[in-house]
């Protein structure tokens, strides 16, 4: 592989946007506050201050989340013990021994961590904790992507190849409106799209769930204008020059870029959600310590909880901050006895806003309304209350089909057909009541009529609506226990994101103590369940009051289950378990469950220990995600985009492998008939005929394919003719599943990289590519 060697070199002609600098110099800054979460010394951080006190461990084999990444490798760069915050302590004490020091500093540590839960915060003052931690949360998102990819330093064409798979597929279409001559004019281009699926004209917005980049789009374009107006600078350029062949490239830095733009709200909004998770434990607790021990967990178990800053783009990015704050407000819906109007309405929008942006999102919601059932049919929630929370989830799901231009997903999900059977539940139950059924057998009918009848209903809506051949989230997870196997589900559980949950992953939670707190505390609650279920059995009256003041637990509970199941089975689904451990986490400063233990035992005492014992292994992890040191280099794909721009017709229509042709469509804007949003139906059809260049078929029946879809070239990859992910994941052993009658037949991909024609000629090829015309 050609090496690049770079060098940031002043443009000749004079430019307002353009200056020079030291690359190297720069860089190395930026290294070294790599390690520095810029913190201020504030007497409330003592909890944090503790965490990063621990001297992190040598950098480990952890595994991240998501699929791998290849990059080219920087050299390493180990943290300074200089960036860690140090507690203050005098220099006489830093001369005695190890632990002598020990005890001094547990003790200090003791005394302020007393204060902090016997001081009373203002809401002033929390926000201010919030808008702190949200502060360390971006700027640790920020230096990760950074290092991960010297993402500063990329030319545009670069940045763009970042964003592989469906991440290049969204991000073109907010590339489309931002080019545009105008924000209508490239909203119009999207909701009439040509070149994703060609010849079709779709509306992306509709399918692909493209609001986050049609507001994001609408900002830059206001942002950009104003700068503008001002005659304000937004962006630095710069001229890369590279060794040869090849040829100088422009890099940008600043929000007046787009990519930069771009990533920089997505790490702006995952900001805020840390510290909305400060808020959430320390409601949900009582306590502003328990509001740091989800933080910190959070940060512990980085790697465990989210993606995001190595696939910014993700429908998870933008969505699952809104689930934070969805499940906040219910939280406080379902503690408050009096609830005002506002915060029905707070959960029905932040309903709206987690649904928009993700088409998964539907199925967490009904693991929601299935938490949420039996706790009505037990007693821990209010009829009137449960139905206003019902009222509000039915009404989120109208504003999303709506918004969707009428997107029939919504309307046939288990989650539209779970609320429609609860309403008919709630309507209904008196007369089922009228039964004369025990109080046990009147919940067992209540709960039967719910599963089945969601079933039922959704499958009944599916084939009334048409949309009974779309996978969705349900199907992969029946697929996953039914052992269901066919093309399209295997391409689906092949992908590392979508296998069965990591064997080592309860080890991790177990080393930083998340997962032994968790189960203390679910242990604790599921104590109190089934004393007040007996209790109810019984038909004690009295303890109804008592049950419904434990609602807000009982639901984290039963939503820690349902997410827990999730993970195992998809282990992508981690994002939802790891914080939502979190959260439940921050219950060990709970005194309505721990109380007995601090009449006991001091509080700080407790805690002390706890987050001893989580920072041990904590702070080794935040050290190796820090050490994660790359550089972002694809020369293949950038030659082949290369040779696409200047080669062929704007109107050539390419096919191949679902990641490349996201690439293709971002970079080169030309039409392709595939790409990486599989979801859809026909979308899988064209996709399967694009994929027989990996089997066993004859060339003339796979050309006569193509030419039906109109493909001009396609791209073909050695690596998928061989690559086995796993056993029974090659592509060849996935079509021989599929299509067991030419199981005899020699692969054509071989036949193809030796000679394709008269069906198909080589036009371009490289290390890793081959353009075939199709004849």
């Amino acid at each position: 592989m050609v090496g690049q060697k770079r060098s940031k070199l002043k443009e000749a002609a004079p430019d307002p946007f353009r200056s020079s600098r030291n690359m190297q110099s720069k860089r190395r800054r930026r290294a070294t506050g790599a390690g520095e979460p810029e913190m201020e010394e504030e007497p409330q951080e003592e909890v944090e201050k503790q965490e990063l006190l621990r001297q992190p461990s040598p950098v480990g084999g952890g595994s991240l989340l998501g699929g791998a990444r290849k990059y080219l490798s920087r050299r390493t760069r180990k943290l300074n013990p200089a960036n860690c915050i140090r507690l203050e302590v005098g220099p006489r004490t830093l001369l005695l021994g190890r632990f002598q020091f020990l005890h001094r500093f547990l003790d200090q540590l003791r005394e302020k961590v007393q204060k902090l839960q016997t001081y009373k915060f203002s809401s002033k003052t929390n926000m201010g904790i919030a808008a702190f931690v949200g502060f360390l949360h971006w700027i640790h998102l920020i230096t990760l992507f950074e290092n991960d990819r010297h993402f500063s330093h990329l030319s545009s064409l670069e940045r763009e190849m970042t964003f592989r798979t469906e991440m290049g597929l969204y991000y073109s279409y907010f590339k489309t409106i931002v080019e545009a001559p105008s924000f209508l004019e490239g909203l119009w281009m999207i909701m009439n799209d040509r070149l994703t699926e060609y010849p079709l004209v779709i509306n992306t917005v509709k399918r692909f769930h493209l609001y986050p980049e049609v507001i994001i789009a609408s900002c830059y374009r206001t942002f950009v204008g104003i700068m503008n107006l001002f005659g304000l600078e937004t962006k630095t350029c710069w001229n890369v020059t590279r060794v040869q062949p090849l040829n100088e490239v422009q890099s940008c830095e600043g929000l007046g870029d787009p990519a930069c733009f771009y990533v920089g709200v997505i790490f702006i909004l995952n900001g805020v959600m840390m510290g909305l998770f400060f808020i959430y434990g320390t409601y949900l607790s009582g306590t502003q310590v328990g509001g740091l021990i989800t933080v910190l967990c959070y940060f512990f178990n980085h790697g465990e909880a989210t993606r995001v800053m190595w696939t910014p783009p993700l429908r998870e990015s933008f969505s699952y901050p809104f689930l934070v704050l969805q499940m906040y407000f219910l939280t406080y819906i379902l503690r408050t006895s009096n609830i005002c109007r506002k915060y029905y309405i707070a959960l029905c929008l932040s309903n709206v806003a987690f649904m928009l942006p993700w088409q998964f999102a539907q199925f967490i919601l009904f693991t929601q309304i299935a938490s949420l059932f039996p706790m009505y049919v037990v007693g821990y929630i209010e009829p009137h209350k449960f139905r206003k929370i019902i009222y509000m989830n039915m009404i989120s799901v109208l504003l999303c089909f709506i918004l969707m231009f009428g997107n029939p997903m919504y309307l046939s999900s288990y989650y539209s057909s779970s609320l429609l059977m609860t309403w008919a539940i709630i309507l209904k139950r008196n007369k089922i009541q009228r039964l004369g059924a025990s109080e046990l057998n009147f919940w067992l009918i209540q709960g039967c009529v719910w599963w089945f009848g969601t079933i039922i209903l959704k499958f009944l809506t599916s084939k009334i609506l048409g949309v009974s051949d779309h996978i969705r989230l349900s199907d992969l997870i029946a697929a996953r226990i039914l052992r269901y196997t066919d093309f399209d589900t295997l391409i689906y559980t092949c992908a590392p994101e979508f296998d069965f949950m990591e064997k080592a992953t309860p080890l991790r939670y177990t080393k930083t103590f998340l997962l032994p707190v968790v189960m203390v505390i679910t242990c604790l609650i599921f104590k109190k369940i089934a004393r007040d279920i007996l209790c109810v059995l019984s038909a004690n009256t009295f303890l109804r009051k008592q049950l419904l003041e434990n609602g807000e637990l009982v639901f984290h509970t039963l939503q820690l289950l349902a997410f827990t199941a999730l993970a195992i089975l998809i282990m992508r689904l981690k994002l939802f378990l790891t914080p939502h451990m979190c959260i439940m986490a921050s219950l060990i400063c709970s005194r309505r469950l721990f109380g007995w233990l601090f009449y006991r035992v001091r509080f700080e005492n407790v805690i002390f220990g706890i987050l001893t014992v989580m920072s041990i292994q904590g702070c080794a992890n935040l050290h190796n995600q820090w050490s994660i040191i790359g550089e972002f280099n694809n020369l293949p794909q950038e030659e082949l985009i290369q040779w696409i721009k200047y080669n062929t017709r704007p109107d050539a229509v390419f096919a191949g492998a679902m990641p490349t042709m996201a690439s293709v469509k971002l970079s080169t804007l030309h039409p392709i008939v595939n790409h990486p949003h599989y979801e859809d139906a026909d979308l899988r059809a064209r996709t399967k005929i694009v994929y027989s260049t990996y089997s066993r078929k004859s060339a003339k029946e796979v050309r006569d394919k193509l030419l039906e879809l109109h493909v001009n070239y396609y791209v073909l990859e050695e690596a998928w003719c061989v690559v086995r992910t796993k056993p029974g994941c090659s592509m060849l052993e996935i079509w021989d599943v599929e299509d067991p009658s030419n199981a005899a037949n020699p692969p054509l991909c071989s036949i193809l990289l030796k000679d394709g024609r008269p069906y198909f000629t080589t036009v371009f090829q490289n290390s890793m590519y081959r353009v075939l015309k199709v004849n």
